[in-house]
Parts: structure tokens; sequence; C-alpha cells
């Protein structure tokens, strides 16, 4: 099934222009899919009016995801350093729709979970491996990691440490601190690691 559009424009871009206009700061289409760009104190109004509207009726969450640009050097969509994605699916019309926002570190965004009990597992992971902050999340301290660990691992400043990959054959290949200094032990102090990761 096509998605659904109005004189070439998508129909989810067009509704949102005419309901919620401050609330879109621009799209773009890559690969078919269709990306909109949304400020970020607007979220929770843009997925809801997504969600809400029989005509559009993007009720199922499929994900959310972070992402760290601070060492990207192609043109960007938005200006922050951190976007979050969202990833949201019309069964009514089988269409896809992306949504993004920008976010700075000190800087909250709205959370979803109150529209969608699946996102807050997505928003505690971006949480924990970026540092990405959600407003009306409890402070449980951290989400997969243990709670003495240091940093966020999926930034892009975090260093990389590692262990030796163990082969179907039972042979094991090199860990990434075998081919790159400093490793993770090095280059972070404190409880993250002292010694080598591997335990070599």
């Amino acid at each position: 099934m096509a998605y659904p559009t109005v004189e070439g424009e998508r129909l989810e871009l067009v509704r949102l222009l005419e309901a919620l206009p401050d609330a879109i700061l621009g799209s773009k289409t890559f690969r078919d899919e269709t990306y909109i760009f949304v400020n970020r104190d607007a979220i929770h109004d843009v997925v809801k009016f997504l969600k809400d509207s029989e005509e559009l009726d993007y009720s199922y969450f499929v994900e959310a995801v972070g992402v760290d640009y601070s060492r990207w050097e192609h043109p960007r969509d938005l200006s922050e350093r951190f976007e979050v994605v969202y990833n949201l699916f019309s069964i009514k019309h089988s269409a896809r729709l992306f949504l993004k926002v920008g976010v700075d570190d000190g800087q909250k965004i709205p959370t979803l979970k109150n529209l969608f009990a699946g996102a807050e597992y997505p928003e505690r992971e971006i949480n924990d491996l970026f540092g990405i902050q959600f407003a009306d999340h409890d402070p449980i301290g951290r989400f997969l990691l243990p709670d003495d660990w240091i940093g966020y691992p999926l930034r892009k400043e975090y260093p990389l440490g590692g262990e030796d990959v163990l082969f179907d054959a039972g042979d094991r290949g090199p860990a990434i601190e075998d081919i790159q200094q400093p490793h993770a032990g090095e280059s972070w102090t404190g409880k993250t690691g002292s010694s080598d990761v591997s335990g070599r």
C-alpha cells in the first residue's frame, strides 16, 4: 500500500503543518522514508496528534534510538549534538514515519511513556547509554549498566575496551585492546576499569 499523500506531500506532514505548525522544523525524504524534524518541547503533542487522529492512526510505537553527532562532519538536519529518532507505524495505512528531535547536554525531552507504554524502556536505554534526559522519569539509577558504571558508552568520546572474541571452532580472536591504545582501563580511572579489560 502506498503512503497517503496530498498533492505529492505526505498526508501526515500536511496534517501536522495544519494542526501544529510551530512544532515542525522541517522534513526530508531519504530512501523512500519520511523524516519530520520536530521542536523538542512539542514532541509529545506531535505524537499524540498522530496517534489520536482517526485519519492517520499512528497507534504503534516501533522504537526510539539515540544518535551522537559530535564527530559528524557532514550536513545535519538539526543543530544539537544529539538526536532522538522515533519510529511510528500506522497499521491503517501500513505506513512508517520517523520523527527527529535535537537535544544538547542538560536539556530534557518530554517522555512519551504516557502515550505508549512501550516508549519507557527505549527512553531509559537512551538515557543510560547516551546520557540524554527525558522529563518525568523517576531516578532509578542505571538501567542496562551497573550502578557504579562511569560515563555513557555510546557517546563518541567514550574509549573502546573489549575482550577476546570466542569463535565457533574454539579459537579466540583479538580484543579491541590488542589493536588500540589506550584502552578503557587506561583512559578512565574508577570502577569501569583500572586494569586490562580482558583480565590478561
